[in-house]
């Protein structure tokens, strides 16, 4: 995974001078699950079909102009290491912000599954 090389990839969009934003989510394996208990590690499953359908519906939406995700999926992560990237690139902040933001909660509610392992 390489946050810099999504990057580079929209700049190479054939539309990226409409591109007012470039937004991008580095999800991490953090210590501590929501509840509090520790974590070692964890394991993302990923539905590429359901992956594509959720970046295709969201690129549709108004001013975005690129969004380019990859996840580090069927693999066991440790703590500390890169889960998701999510780049966006769109006109205005406003437009950019929020797709990131239901992006992702999309993809974690639809796409992916996450197995925690705990110490």
């Amino acid at each position: 995974m390489n946050l810099t090389r999504l990057i580079e990839s929209i700049k190479q969009h054939p539309d990226y001078p409409k591109v007012g934003m470039i937004l991008c989510h580095n999800g991490v394996v953090r210590a501590t699950s929501r509840d509090g208990r520790q974590v070692s590690g964890l394991r993302i499953v990923v539905d590429p079909e359901k992956l594509r359908q959720v970046v295709e519906s969201h690129k549709s939406r108004a001013g975005i102009v690129e969004i380019l995700v990859h996840i580090n999926g069927d693999m066991d992560l440790k703590v500390g290491e890169d889960v998701m990237y999510i780049v966006v690139a769109g006109d205005i902040r406003e437009n950019v912000i929020s797709t990131l933001q239901d992006t992702l909660n999309t993809i974690k509610s639809t796409v992916t599954q996450k197995t925690q392992y705990f110490v």
